[in-house]
C-alpha cells in the first residue's frame, strides 16, 4: 500500500488543507486508488495529485461535517467537467447516500443529471466486514460529537486505520490492532479536549494497539503553529512505535 497525505489540517486551518488522505494498491490494470475523507478544502490538492478523472476508485466519509465531505461536490462537478467514465464508490456509514446527493444538490443542482459515470454507494456498519475495490473495509464507532466511524481497510496482510474525528474506543483499538499504520486525529498535545484525540493519549492508543507506526493528523492549528517543535521533540524521542507528523504531500509505504 502506497499512501499520501493530500491534506493534514483541521477544519478552519488558514495555511493546512483539510484532512484526506490517498491510498493505492496494486499495480497496472489491478491497480485501485481510494480517498479517505473530502473536506471543502480537499479537492485542489487532489487535483494537483490526480488530474487523471478516472484514476480515482473511491471515497471513504467518515462521518458528515463539512471538513470531511464537503468537498464531493465539487470533486465529482469536475470529474465530470473532465469526462470521467469509470464508476465512482463512495464508502461511509448509513444515510451516506442520501447526505452526498443532498450536498450535490445544494452546491450544483444541475450537476447530478449530467454525470455520466455510474456513482454507487456502500454503507459499511460495525460489525460487518466489506469486500471493495480489492480492499477489506471494517469500521468502529469514534468517540466524536456527531457519529462517525473509523476504518480499516486491508490487503495482503498489511492493514491502515483511520481514525476520522474523535476519542480512542474500546471498538476502535479492537479495529486498529496489529496494524501498520495507524492515522488519528489528534487535536492538542496533551489537553484533553470534548470529542477530539490528543496526541498523548494517541500514543497510548497506537501501543496498546501494537501498531507499527502512528501519524498524527488534523491537529488544532494554533497547536501545531505554536508548540510544533515540543511536539517534535516528544515524538522523536520515541523509540518503540514510529510516530510522525506528516506535512501536505507525505508518502508513505507499507
Amino acid at each position: 500500500m502506497k499512501i499520501k497525505f493530500l491534506g493534514v489540517g483541521e477544519a478552519f486551518d488558514e495555511n493546512l488543507s483539510n484532512t484526506s488522505i490517498q491510498v493505492r494498491i496494486g499495480e497496472g490494470e489491478k491497480r485501485s486508488s481510494v480517498l479517505l475523507d473530502c473536506g471543502f478544502t480537499a479537492p485542489p490538492p487532489f487535483w494537483q495529485s490526480c488530474p487523471d478523472p478516472d484514476d480515482l476508485d473511491a471515497i471513504w466519509i467518515s462521518h458528515f461535517h463539512g471538513d470531511h465531505f464537503f468537498g464531493i461536490p465539487a470533486l465529482l462537478t469536475r470529474f465530470w467537467e473532465s469526462g470521467r467514465k469509470k464508476p465512482l464508490l463512495i464508502t461511509g456509514q448509513m444515510g451516506v447516500e442520501d447526505a452526498v446527493l443532498e450536498a450535490v444538490a445544494l452546491a450544483y443542482p444541475s450537476v447530478r443529471g449530467k454525470i455520466a459515470f455510474d456513482l454507487q454507494f456502500l454503507a459499511i456498519e460495525p460489525d460487518h466486514a466489506v469486500e471493495a475495490v480489492g480492499l477489506t473495509w471494517s469500521t468502529a464507532l469514534n468517540g466524536h460529537s456527531q457519529r462517525d466511524l473509523a476504518v480499516r481497510i486491508e490487503r495482503k496482510g498489511k492493514a491502515v486505520f483511520y481514525s476520522g474525528d474523535g476519542l480512542p474506543t474500546q471498538d476502535t483499538l479492537e479495529l486498529a490492532r496489529g496494524c501498520d499504520l495507524i492515522i488519528h486525529e489528534a487535536s492538542r498535545l496533551d489537553q484533553e479536549i470534548p470529542n477530539h484525540g490528543n496526541i498523548m493519549k494517541c500514543i497510548e492508543f497506537a501501543r496498546e494497539a501494537k501498531a507499527r507506526s502512528l501519524a498524527l493528523v488534523h491537529l488544532q492549528r494554533d497547536e501545531r503553529r505554536n508548540r510544533r517543535d515540543e511536539i517534535l521533540k516528544i515524538i522523536g524521542g520515541i523509540q518503540d512505535l514510529r510516530v510522525f507528523m506528516p506535512e501536505p504531500g507525505h508518502e508513505a509505504e507499507i
